[in-house]
C-alpha cells in the first residue's frame, strides 16, 4: 500500500482517482507498466517518478470536467521497488519469477443501486483483500469480468431506455450525437465511481492488474440477445462506447492504440495473452463477437488459437469470464420454453458455455484446452467468475484432471442459499460434452455443498514451483489449500 506521508493539498477524493496500475507485459528483461490518474482539467499534471527517472503524463481522454492521464514506464524486475506520484510513494513488487501470489476477483458491483449501498458493507471483501496484501503481498491482480455494473447506464438517455425495453428506435444523426455525450459521461461516471473506491483503488495502486470483460461491463446479457437489437444503431453505439472505456479503465490503453498483448490488433476480438516466468495468462474475449448462437466469432477463434500456439512451458491460467465447466443446462432451457413468462431468462442461459446453442463450440474450446493440458509442461487451470457463487470443477483429461476455480463476487451480494442448492442438484447430473472426458463439480476443500453462497475472492500461490488455490469466503473465512 502507499507509504505514510503528507496528503497533497490539491487532492480530492471526489475529483482525483488513482494511480491505477496495469501490467503491459515483459519485454527485453523489463516489466512494462501503465499507471492511470483521473484529475480535474484545471489541476496541474503530476509527474511520476520511478528510480531516477521522471515520466510525464499523456492525456488520453477528457470527460465531465476531468481528464485521464496515462503514464507508461518500465522497470527491472524487483521485489522491493516503488514509484512516486502526486506526492505519495507506492510499493511495487515485480519479481514474477520464483514464488508468486495472485489474487482473482470478479463481479464488482450490483445491477441497480450500487452507488447507494453502504460503502463499508459493499467493500468488505475488498478491505479484507487489502489487509491480506499488507500481510503477504500479491504480485498480480486478475479481474475476471463484470468489473463494473453498467446496467444503470441504460437510463442515461431516453433512446437507450427505449432500446433496452425492446422498441425499434430510429434515431436521427443529431439524436445519436447527443446520445454519444450522454453515454460517455455515464460510463465515465460509473468507472470513476467504482475504481475510486478506497479499498480497491489502494490495491490497484500497488498491484498490477489484468482484466477481461463480461456482459455487465456493457449491459446485462450483451451478445445473447436478438441480433437485430445488438446491431441497431443504439446497440452498436452502446457497445462502442463501452469498449472505449473498457480499454481505458481495464487495460490502461488508449482506445486506438491497443496493447501488444491483444492478439487481434484490428480490435475485433480483444483476446489477450501475457507471458511471465513459468506462467501464461490468457483471456479469450467472450463478448465482442458474441451472438445468441455463438460465443466467439472468426477473429476470436483465430486469436484464441494463436494464444494457444504461443504456449511453450509453464502453468496456463485461462480466464473464461463465464465458467467453462458447469452443470447440464439443456434441460433447464427446454423447461423455460414450456413455462409461461419464463422466456425472459433465456439470454441468461445462452450466456453460458453449456447452452444448447453453444454445445459444438463449447466442445471445440474444451478440446483445444485439453491438447495443451496433455503436455505435463503446460498444465491448464481455468479461472471464472460471473455466477456470484464459489465453486470448483474438474475436466477429466490426461495426464491429470484440469481444474476450474470459480470466485464470484467480490462485492455483488450473494444469491439465496436456495439458488445455490438448485444448482447443486443440477451439478450432480454430470455433463460430458467431450466423449470420454466427463466434467465433475466438487465442493470447495472442507465443504459439503458444491456451491457456496457467500461473497469471496481467490488466492493462487506458487511456492517452490508448486501451485495451490484457496478461497476467502465472507462468512467462513479461508478454505484449506487445493493442490493444482
Amino acid at each position: 500500500m502507499s507509504d505514510e506521508g503528507d496528503e497533497p493539498s490539491t487532492r480530492s477524493k471526489t475529483e482525483i482517482v488513482g494511480p491505477l496500475l496495469y501490467l503491459q507485459g515483459l519485454r527485453d528483461g523489463r516489466v512494462h507498466l501503465v499507471a492511470l490518474m483521473v484529475m480535474p482539467l484545471a489541476a496541474a499534471l503530476p509527474v511520476l517518478r520511478i528510480d531516477d527517472r521522471f515520466v510525464t503524463a499523456a492525456s488520453i481522454l477528457e470527460c465531465d470536467g476531468r481528464r485521464i492521464l496515462r503514464y507508461a514506464f518500465d522497470v527491472a524486475p524487483s521485489s522491493d521497488g516503488s514509484y512516486e506520484i502526486d506526492g505519495r510513494s507506492y510499493a511495487l513488487n515485480t519479481a514474477f519469477d520464483g514464488d508468486l501470489r495472485i489474487a482473482f476477483v470478479s463481479c464488482n458491483g450490483q445491477e441497480a443501486g450500487d452507488q447507494g449501498r453502504d460503502r463499508s458493507e459493499r467493500n468488505a471483501m475488498w478491505r479484507r483483500l487489502a489487509d491480506e496484501h499488507v500481510a503477504s503481498p500479491f504480485k498480480l491482480l486478475l479481474h475476471g469480468g463484470d468489473q463494473i455494473y453498467a446496467d444503470e447506464v441504460l437510463d442515461a438517455h431516453p433512446l437507450v431506455r427505449r432500446w433496452a425495453d425492446g422498441e425499434t428506435v430510429r434515431p436521427t444523426q443529431s439524436e445519436l450525437d447527443e446520445l454519444v455525450g450522454a453515454l460517455r459521461q455515464a460510463f465515465f461516471t460509473r468507472y470513476v465511481g467504482v475504481l475510486g473506491e478506497e479499498e480497491s483503488s489502494s490495491l490497484m495502486a500497488c498491484i498490477p492488474s489484468l482484466a477481461i470483460w463480461d456482459d455487465h461491463d456493457i449491459c446485462d446479457g450483451w451478445g445473447s440477445m436478438d441480433a437485430a437489437k445488438l446491431d441497431a444503431p443504439v446497440g452498436r453505439l452502446l457497445f462502442e462506447i463501452a469498449r472505449e472505456f473498457y480499454l481505458v479503465f481495464q487495460f490502461g490503453s488508449e482506445p486506438d492504440d491497443l496493447p501488444e498483448g491483444i492478439i487481434d490488433q484490428t480490435g475485433t476480438s480483444l483476446t489477450w495473452h501475457l507471458k511471465l516466468p513459468g506462467l501464461h495468462v490468457i483471456a479469450p474475449d467472450l463478448r465482442s463477437e458474441r451472438r445468441w448462437d455463438r460465443v466467439m466469432g472468426e477473429e476470436g477463434w483465430r486469436a484464441f488459437d494463436v494464444a494457444m500456439s504461443q504456449v511453450d512451458t509453464g502453468r496456463v491460467l485461462l480466464l473464461s469470464s463465464v465458467p467453462a465447466l458447469g452443470p447440464r443446462l439443456s434441460w433447464v432451457e427446454a423447461a423455460l420454453n414450456l413455462l409461461p413468462n419464463m422466456h425472459k431468462y433465456g439470454d441468461d442461459l445462452r450466456d453460458q458455455w453449456q447452452s444448447r446453442a453453444h454445445r459444438t463450440e463449447w466442445r471445440r474450446f474444451l478440446e483445444r484446452l485439453a491438447e495443451i493440458h496433455r503436455n505435463p509442461a503446460t498444465p491448464v487451470t481455468l479461472l471464472s467468475g460471473e455466477i456470484h457463487l464459489a465453486t470448483r470443477a474438474t475436466f477429466d483429461t490426461a495426464p491429470a484432471p484440469m481444474h476450474q476455480l470459480v470466485a464470484s463476487g467480490i462485492s455483488h451480494p450473494a444469491p439465496t442459499v436456495a439458488y445455490a442448492l438448485a444448482l447443486d442438484l443440477l451439478a450432480r447430473l454430470g455433463e460430458t460434452p467431450v466423449p470420454g472426458k466427463p466434467i465433475r463439480l466438487h465442493p470447495l476443500p472442507g465443504k459439503t455443498s458444491i456451491y457456496i453462497s457467500q461473497r469471496n475472492y481467490l488466492v493462487l500461490e506458487r511456492r517452490s514451483g508448486e501451485w495451490t488455490a484457496c478461497w476467502e469466503l465472507e462468512k467462513d473465512g479461508r478454505t484449506a489449500p487445493l493442490k493444482l
